[in-house]
């Protein structure tokens, strides 16, 4: 390779060849469109209608009430000129973008659906756009089957289509992060004089994604990695500091184009130009009372251990879809098995930078971390990405020896696909409770891994207490005037938008023993906070997911009983609230002290 660097590179423009203008790029796809490309379009076609035909299944996540007011204060902000700056001093969200809430709020203003159901048809939808941006790039690098194994791979990861569409703020932040880095790809391969449309592209998104949170700098280191790897080192001169300067001039445009929608969706930034900056260090320094489930120890969010992502990564993604990156990361050094061009090579090691370079950053400063992989679900596409390039490569090696050994090699990833596919169809509603073989599937993770940390079971909860009140409660127990207290250990927003029988009433007396009903997910093991007999379980593969307690014989009376569902004040629960916005008053429960406190590294 070293030797035939300089000549594949004259004057910094042959590499300009692989990347065709963007419209020809179009017409020529679609002259030789081929099974591949077409089964593409059947996956996403089949996703939205399963978006149209399931979004109601998901509950309304922890952190969606105060997302879905922080995107009307921004409004406000805007169309009072500047003058209502509530935005600035709600809690800690002005550290945020709110790209997605500002599209929320103004399509619900003019949509008549539910906004919180608004919500999630918009976010499953741009899921899907990050399902496509994985196969696009796939495609790019590898070809049309490597698509097509990108888009089914990620499309079959619990944690990516369990998140797809109450996780409003961590999926649109990763399918931008996807979609600038298929634009990146694409300049990769065209320095140091990327094309204009694929410059605005990368900005676009860019400015989308730091929209949306300040990690989305990130991108921007990735695009000096990718500079670096391009560059002529074999060149002597001045060649390189000639090739790095006339890229960075190039690629410039890329950076204003993202400032400006960047400042547009998040106010704050706008106040200073290295607010974006503060705001990714104020993320690192989190030090809120949340915790943190790993390995069956209970940890401060501040002090997780330094494995944390590593092994969440490892035991959340699919096995199949490891083993495909996989083979993908390994080909890079594994060189007479894949034969490679230096131009493949390069797009392999910019995206195995976009997925070592966050983890490495994490493990070695150890910043916080809770709720699992949440925050870095950004590493999910890419993951994808190359292991539809491995396993399509790995496919064409397989050819070259016989086409029973590639047979049999698609048979085998397809059954594993299969697998994860009937995996998901199970768990259902719950898919983001999906773990792989490495920690026992779900059993394994039981209590000893974050699950249902936001209470998506609520709905499936509610049903079945509201069911047991008029199976069960004698008739005359249940008229106008009987009211029941229900201790929720979760939030209030997604139980008042649930519950349909008018008997069940969010917790109200004065102390939270004295309801009659408790519900809860096992999350943090907190089902155990109140004692109660069992009526009713939430499971999935034999496991409890929630319960279901009726506690009528042996609740605290209350000294005084109200009907006033808003006469008691919520509770910050420092264990289970699995919310980035702590200081947002929430009613979650308190902590079970019996579990095990783990505050060293």
């Amino acid at each position: 390779m070293s030797n035939s660097f300089p000549q594949m590179r004259p004057e910094f423009s042959s590499a300009r060849i692989e990347a065709k203008p963007a419209g020809r790029r179009i017409r020529v796809a679609a002259k030789r469109s081929n099974p591949y490309d077409r089964l593409i379009w059947v996956v996403l076609t089949a996703l939205v209608a399963a978006v149209w035909f399931t979004y109601r299944d998901f509950a309304i996540s922890n952190d969606e009430g105060v997302q879905h007011h922080y995107g009307e204060l921004i409004i406000a902000y805007y169309q009072s000129s500047f003058k209502v700056r509530d935005l600035f001093t709600f809690d800690n969200l002005y550290l945020y973008g709110g790209l997605f809430d500002i599209i929320a709020v103004a399509l619900a203003r003019v949509i008549p659906v539910d906004p919180y159901e608004l919500r999630h048809i918009l976010c499953a939808m741009m899921g899907i756009g990050g399902i496509a941006a994985s196969a696009a790039t796939a495609r790019l690098v590898a070809g049309p089957r490597a698509g097509l194994i990108a888009a089914v791979a990620l499309t079959l990861c619990g944690a990516w289509y369990g998140a797809m569409f109450n996780h409003t703020k961590d999926i649109p932040f990763a399918a931008a992060m996807m979609g600038a880095t298929l634009f990146l790809v694409r300049i990769a391969r065209q320095l140091p004089s990327p094309g204009g449309i694929d410059v605005a592209g990368f900005g676009i998104l860019a400015g989308a994604a730091l929209g949306i949170r300040s990690l989305g700098l990130l991108l921007f280191v990735y695009l000096s990695l990718a500079v670096i790897i391009s560059l002529p080192w074999r060149e002597r001169g001045g060649a390189c500091l000639h090739f790095a300067a006339t890229a960075v001039l190039m690629s410039s445009p890329a950076l204003a184009l993202a400032y400006l929608i960047m400042i547009m969706a998040w106010p704050w930034a706008a106040l200073s130009p290295f607010n974006s900056i503060r705001g990714l260090f104020a993320f690192s320094e989190f030090h809120y009372a949340v915790r943190a489930m790993f390995a069956g120890r209970v940890y401060e969010m501040a002090h997780v251990p330094r494995i944390y992502l590593p092994v969440y990564l490892l035991i959340r993604v699919p096995l199949i879809t490891l083993a495909g990156a996989a083979l993908a990361m390994i080909s890079l050094l594994w060189r007479p098995l894949w034969r490679e061009t230096l131009s493949r090579r390069r797009d392999l090691v910019l995206l195995s930078l976009t997925i070592v370079f966050p983890v490495a950053c994490h493990v070695l400063f150890q910043g916080p971390a809770f709720t699992g992989m949440r925050h870095f679900l950004f590493l999910l596409p890419p993951l994808a990405t190359l292991a539809g390039v491995g396993f399509s490569e790995l496919i064409d090696v397989l050819e070259i020896r016989g086409a029973r050994y590639a047979s049999t090699t698609i048979a085998l990833i397809c059954a594993c696909f299969l697998w994860e596919g009937i995996s998901l169809v199970r768990l259902h509603p719950y898919e983001n409770l999906s773990y792989n073989a490495l920690v026992g599937g779900l059993p394994g993770a039981f209590r000893r891994y974050d699950l249902d940390y936001w209470f998506n079971s609520m709905p499936e909860v509610i049903r079945i207490l509201e069911a047991f009140v008029r199976d069960k409660v004698p008739v005359e127990a249940i008229g106008p005037s009987k009211i029941y207290s229900v201790a929720v250990c979760g939030e209030r927003l997604a139980f008042d938008r649930t519950v349909t029988l008018p008997q069940l009433h969010w917790d109200f007396r004065s102390e939270w023993d004295e309801s009659e009903f408790f519900i809860a997910p096992t999350q943090m093991n907190c089902d155990q906070d109140l004692d109660g007999e069992v009526v009713g379980t939430v499971e999935r593969f034999g496991i409890p997911i929630a319960y279901v307690k009726d506690r009528r014989a042996i609740m605290k009376r209350p000294v005084a009983t109200t009907a006033n569902s808003g006469s008691r004040p919520t509770v910050s629960a420092a264990g289970f609230a699995q919310t980035e916005h702590p200081a947002v008053p929430t009613s979650l429960g308190r902590v079970n002290t019996d579990l095990p406190d783990a505050t060293a590294h």
